[in-house]
């Protein structure tokens, strides 16, 4: 049977009007808005979750601003939630907002939550109607067509043949697949190739075609039209609430739901019983709803929404820029582009207007959309560079905005800490990624830094550090790149199960993670680390004596050569920020003599993979310590270099990589290192064990060669003199040695080994230093250091 309107008239006067729309579509949010003015509704129903309706209220509240998303979880496993998200340009929410301000009851009509969380994984709209009439009109663009079809008809007209196109093709979808029921279930007839006789042969429909003349549509192919079971139910559900809304007392009722399911909803309701059949036994749960924030980026369908779309930033700029859209966004692109450095003038836009506007005529419609602005963008902004489009399609075609909630929007007491405290650090939550640096000389900067630490422990990454290096350096700055996304409203919810604050939360968290059986010093010196960046009182004692065991209780030495660079940042850490540390230098003492004692037998057989993976620990325990700048620690690490120096049964790598950090540590001089070199170098080692005591001594550091004359000569007699089996042997770790150096250092002990002699270094004429140049320097330095020499 054809919908031939969305107009029902029952018992008397009571009038409804089903008005199918497109979900987040500027041109279906306008129209809407513009016939509910005209029919004037005293009740109005919105497709979303039934159990949402005492939020509507929130709608007109101070600080609501979309895009937002109705979220619903399940209070027990919060992991498992769906959300219903609104933007300015929702039809939805336009009728939210109409509902309002004019003080119309106003109600959601889809199934409620606790039916959609407790259902198993089911489909729903499995295609966007839209787009298949849209492409039918000859659009590549669903909201351009929808635009162009509703802008240049009535409002009553158009929504009416939109009904009539979806009654159409959901006919031919049920017809085809009661036609393939048939076909399975008689097996054993002869099969009838024929086509339906309302069926043509180029598979389309003559119905469709009927309803295609209205709008002015080709011809819709009909293969990836379906109607799902879960679709159905959500439309009993729609009746069932239509006429409660009617039994009520409403008089003129307007229905808003997606187009697909309008048809379903128009011409008489009948009775009840079959719609509640459909629904008995269905499953329900328990479920919480609240508002959330939302962003642009979110209604796009590269995030993986279902019902989302292409262009959010796009959509935003034609609902609120009703007059001559298209010159505003080339402006708004131009200024995109000159944020990035790039040349575009007054007269790139005036030229990107009228191409955009001749494509658009040149194609027969009434208004450029965004295929033509995109290509005029290409064309005359861009001159065709892609890389300079992606710029325009990330920050405005997709564009990025975050809503934002009243603060009486119900919540956990976590969530509500949180935006207390982000009140009170003047902190700003922002979908666009941003970087600040933090000076922890100042309060405020040392408790933002602790916020972020702590969101982080709870598994809410609102900020990132931006690279290692910050948190090693030991400096007063710490660099964080910020970028709230509206998932973590899941994230924060599941976070409550810890505590009521931030906190409390994040130290019972921090705690509960170092209690496992399996966590190593290792992981319990990175949970200590984070515990006093975070400044995490309450777990800082329970983490140091956790580690103390774990540590008395590990043997492997790599363990504790891998925790000692951690532990020492964290002191030094700890000395800015002001916290008690001297329980954890306590723990990072034992830690080092517990590594002292057991490194000769760590060292002791290792292949050149295991060396090679020590000598990393090694260097950044040498360094990590140093850093500290402890008498007692440094000497005690020296010590311990010093007797594997010494050994002739360990893998040469370490040993030459032990002869070089003393002779920089000022324990072994140039003399006694070079004297060491020439023994490793001897008779009575093999090739591949003399390019492993090279390659610990040098790695890194080609400066040596190029400044040491005596080295250097070593090194290339012990070449010259290897027999080519051998440098075949070595190469491949002698490339490794080379390889690491700078091009500049390469240069230059090329140069040297070719003249016979190293590089020289800048010397006075008398062959001294030139105190003249040298006094220059130290004054630069001194200003620098605001020190008087």
């Amino acid at each position: 049977m054809m919908h031939k309107g969305s107009t029902t008239s029952v018992s008397g006067e009571a009038t409804t009007r089903v008005f199918g729309i497109r979900h987040h579509g500027p041109g279906s949010a306008r129209s809407l808005r513009l016939a509910l003015e005209a029919f004037r509704p005293d009740t109005i129903l919105i497709e979303g979750p039934a159990d949402a309706d005492p939020l509507v209220g929130y709608v007109a509240a101070e600080g609501m601003a979309p895009p937002v998303a109705l979220l619903a979880y399940l209070p027990d496993a919060p992991a498992k939630a769906a959300f219903w998200p609104y933007a300015v340009f929702s039809p939805e929410w336009q009728a939210l907002r109409y509902a309002a301000e004019h003080d119309v009851p106003v109600r959601f009509c889809d199934l409620p939550a606790t039916m959609v969380l407790a259902a198993d994984d089911e489909p729903g709209d499995r295609f966007d109607p839209l787009t298949e009439l849209a492409a039918a009109g000859g659009y590549d663009d669903a909201e351009r067509w929808w635009d162009a079809v509703v802008e240049s008809a009535p409002d009553a007209a158009a929504f009416d043949a939109i009904t009539e196109a979806m009654g159409a093709l959901r006919e031919s979808a049920e017809q085809m697949s009661a036609e393939s029921d048939a076909e399975e279930q008689a097996t054993d007839a002869p099969i009838d190739l024929r086509p339906p006789e309302d069926v043509r042969a180029d598979g389309t429909d003559s119905v469709v075609e009927a309803t295609s003349d209205v709008l002015d549509l080709e011809p819709i192919r009909l293969e990836t039209v379906s109607i799902d079971a879960h679709t159905l139910r959500r439309e009993a559900y729609m009746r069932l609430t239509m006429r409660k809304a009617l039994k009520d007392g409403a008089v003129r009722l307007a229905v808003v739901c997606g187009a697909w399911h309008a048809p379903a909803l128009t011409g008489k309701l009948g009775p009840a019983a079959a719609d509640t059949r459909l629904l008995k036994g269905l499953p329900k749960t328990k479920a919480t709803l609240t508002w959330v924030p939302w962003t642009h980026s979110r209604l796009s369908t590269m995030s993986g929404y279902g019902a989302g779309i292409t262009s959010p930033g796009w959509y935003h700029h034609l609902f609120t820029e009703t007059e001559r859209p298209v010159v505003r966004w080339l402006t708004k692109v131009a200024g995109v582009l000159r944020a990035h450095d790039l040349p575009v003038s007054s007269a790139h836009i005036i030229e990107a207007v009228r191409l955009a506007d001749t494509l658009a005529a040149l194609r027969g419609r009434p208004l450029a959309g965004l295929s033509e602005v995109t290509e005029a963008t290409r064309a005359v902004m861009c001159a065709g560079d892609e890389t300079m489009l992606r710029l325009v399609v990330n920050e405005l075609v997709v564009g990025e905005a975050l809503g934002t909630v009243p603060e009486g929007t119900p919540t956990v007491p976590l969530d509500a800490d949180l935006r207390a405290r982000i009140r009170s650090l003047r902190m700003k939550q922002e979908a666009l990624s941003r970087t600040v640096d933090l000076d922890l000389r100042k309060e405020r900067e040392v408790e933002r830094s602790r916020l972020l630490h702590r969101l982080r422990v709870l598994d809410i990454p609102w900020g990132t550090l931006t690279t290692s290096e910050v948190r090693s350096t030991g400096t007063f700055r710490e660099t964080w790149t910020l970028e709230w996304r509206p998932e973590y409203a899941i994230s924060i919810i599941e976070a409550s199960r810890w505590g009521t604050t931030i906190g409390t939360a994040a130290e019972a968290k921090i705690l509960d993670t170092a209690s496992r059986e399996d966590s190593t010093v290792g992981d319990l010196t990175a949970a200590l680390e984070v515990a006093l960046l975070a400044d995490l009182g309450g777990a800082t004692d329970g983490l140091i004596t956790r580690l103390e065991s774990a540590a008395a209780l590990d043997h492997d030495i790599t363990h504790l050569l891998a925790a000692l660079p951690g532990l020492i940042r964290t002191l030094r850490y700890g000395d800015v920020r002001g916290t008690d540390t001297k329980a954890l230098a306590h723990v990072a003492d034992g830690l080092l003599v517990r590594i002292c004692a057991g490194l000769p037998g760590a060292v002791t057989g290792l292949d050149t993979d295991a060396a090679t993976e020590f000598r990393t620990l090694l260097d950044a325990a040498h360094t990590a310590i140093h850093t500290r700048d402890d008498g007692w620690a440094t000497g005690e690490w020296l010590g311990a270099l010093r007797k594997l120096a010494d050994r002739d049964d360990v893998h040469g790598a370490l040993v030459g990589r032990a002869v070089r950090l003393l002779c920089d540590a000022g324990i072994i001089d140039d003399t006694d290192a070079a004297r060491r070199l020439s023994a490793a170098l001897s008779v009575g080692h093999t090739a591949a064990a003399k390019a492993a005591w090279v390659d610990g001594f040098l790695g890194g550091r080609g400066l040596l060669l190029v400044h040491d004359r005596e080295l250097l000569r070593l090194i290339d007699d012990w070449l010259r003199a290897l027999r080519e089996d051998q440098f075949v042997e070595t190469l491949p770790l002698l490339r490794r040695t080379f390889g690491a150096f700078e091009s500049g250092e390469r240069r230059a002990i090329g140069r040297a080994v070719r003249d016979g002699a190293a590089v020289a270094t800048s010397v006075g004429d008398d062959g001294g230093f030139d105190i003249e140049r040298g006094s220059i320097a130290m004054r630069t330095a001194a200003d620098i250091l605001g020190v008087s020499v």
